[in-house]
């Protein structure tokens, strides 16, 4: 009971630094900013046209495609890009306790915390959508209106047709939320490794990450090997199955039909990378050496 006593302690005072920090107010306050970009204009058509929302479908339209998903891992990054935060009274907590116990801290941080961004933004898109919604576990008419038609397109707000017919929607918002935290789980272990390995080594690593979600994109690579379009399925394939921005992204999955991977298949990919770092993570904090700041040579 010690040692989860401890490894509640370091995980509360990572929590704690949150309190004053402009960084995790920015990230916060982006996330609020791009969620409402996006509600704007569903809000809007659904007034326009007198329709109803299903009380989800705000979250879902959020992280309906890569583009979305993509925003949204620039602001993880932002919330992670210093960890672990290696402040002069670590060391401090090091000796009342032990490096494992520390480390093992910081990995539940991590995960806890990438839970609470979720949460936040399932929150703010409730909120959004409210006076409108309804808890039904039923597709909207406003979804319908924006899934089988072009109207979706010109408000640039995703809605696929599959995704409609083959889920409901509690379930889609379910799964999108363990998606994200898987991604934002596994982009935070990037940058708690790489950061003990060099400093700052933690953003390139993050920036570097997230840039994989850009490169492959199936339309981007076709252009890129004029790949036609009778291939363009093969390269949807492909990207659907190495990009973890793809990994992340729902309708980039299998629903039967399709050889995309299948949603615990994504699961196992975040989950299998996000321990493999934090098991490197561990063995990197047994040799590293701290350097402590506001001294001065005595000698």
């Amino acid at each position: 009971m010690g040692k989860f006593r401890q490894i509640f302690i370091m995980v509360r005072e990572n929590f704690r630094k949150w309190h004053g920090n402009p960084q995790m107010a920015m990230c916060f306050l982006l996330a609020f900013i791009f969620c409402y970009l996006l509600s704007d204009k569903v809000m809007q058509f659904a007034q326009g046209h007198d329709t109803s929302l299903q009380a989800a479908e705000t979250f879902i339209w959020t992280f309906g495609d890569s583009q979305s998903v993509l925003a949204i891992s620039i602001l993880l990054l932002l919330m992670f890009s210093s960890m672990p935060n290696l402040s002069n009274e670590v060391p401090y907590f090091m000796v009342r306790t032990d490096r494992w116990t520390w480390m093992v801290g910081q990995m539940v941080y991590l995960i806890l915390a990438s839970f609470c961004f979720m949460l936040f933004i399932f929150a703010a898109t409730l909120l959004l959508s409210l006076g409108r919604a309804y808890p039904a576990n039923m597709w909207s008419d406003t979804a319908a209106i924006l899934g089988y038609s072009d109207i979706g397109n010109q408000l640039a707000v995703p809605a696929f047709v599959k995704v409609l017919e083959l889920t409901r929607p509690y379930a889609c918002t379910v799964h999108i939320f363990f998606l994200m935290a898987g991604y934002g789980v596994t982009m935070a272990s990037i940058v708690l490794f790489l950061n003990l390995c060099r400093n700052n080594g933690g953003m390139i690593g993050g920036v570097i990450f997230s840039g994989l979600g850009i490169v492959m994109n199936p339309e981007i690579v076709a252009e890129w090997f004029g790949i036609s379009m009778e291939g363009m399925r093969f390269a949807n394939i492909i990207c659907g199955w190495i990009s973890p921005l793809n990994h992340a992204t729902y309708y980039m999955h299998s629903f039967g039909y399709d050889n995309l991977p299948k949603l615990w298949q994504s699961y196992v990919f975040f989950a299998f990378v996000s321990i493999l770092l934090f098991i490197a993570s561990l063995v990197k904090i047994k040799n590293y050496s701290f350097q402590f700041t506001g001294t001065q040579d005595l000698r």
